[in-house]
């Protein structure tokens, strides 16, 4: 009689305890990036600005750049362009860059930049929504030189997910518009 007990007994504990399953509530990625620490990147180039210390520049052919972020897996592409009585057309090119991701793009702010000392003078767009680029600036003196930075990272777009990443470094990029010096 003890062993039906004892029987019964484990078997009834076996099936008796079940693990629930509990939903795990809804929440949001923290992502939290060191604060920046800038340093001017002073090459070659006929122009300076300031870079974060996290980036790291790849140079291409005529003055094109990569300022690559390893950690964010995303590159800032820079291409600078001589004025030679084309500035309509560059200004043209470099707005209609950016209203091209106007399909996927939920907004599209624009934000003017003007800096008379340094003559220095552009635009910096922040684009919200699933557009292949978050943001896109351009800069120009009006009479010799044309800078254009696009903001792109390696992954498909999905606002949601590069929201903090984007923020990170859509203010890396207006930190180089406005910390930039035509040589």
């Amino acid at each position: 009689m003890i062993k039906y007990v004892i029987f019964l007994f484990l078997i009834i504990s076996l099936f008796s305890c079940k693990n629930e399953v509990i939903p795990k509530p809804k929440a949001m990625l923290r992502l939290e990036y060191p604060k920046p620490s800038y340093s001017i990147i002073e090459e070659s180039y006929p122009f300076t600005f300031e870079l974060n210390e996290l980036a790291n520049v790849k140079n291409n052919d005529d003055y094109q750049l990569e300022v690559v972020y390893p950690r964010l897996k995303a590159t800032i592409h820079i291409t600078y362009k001589e004025v030679k009585n084309n500035i309509d057309s560059l200004l043209r090119d470099a707005e209609k860059l950016t209203f091209d991701h106007v399909v996927k793009a939920d907004d599209i702010q624009m934000q003017p930049f003007e800096n008379g000392d340094s003559r220095v003078y552009g635009k910096l767009f922040e684009v919200a929504g699933d557009a292949a680029s978050q943001a896109q600036f351009y800069i120009t003196d009006s009479t010799r030189h044309f800078l254009t930075g696009s903001l792109y990272f390696n992954v498909k777009p999905n606002y949601d997910s590069i929201f903090p990443a984007a923020d990170y470094l859509k203010e890396d990029m207006r930190r180089m518009v406005e910390s930039l010096r035509w040589q």
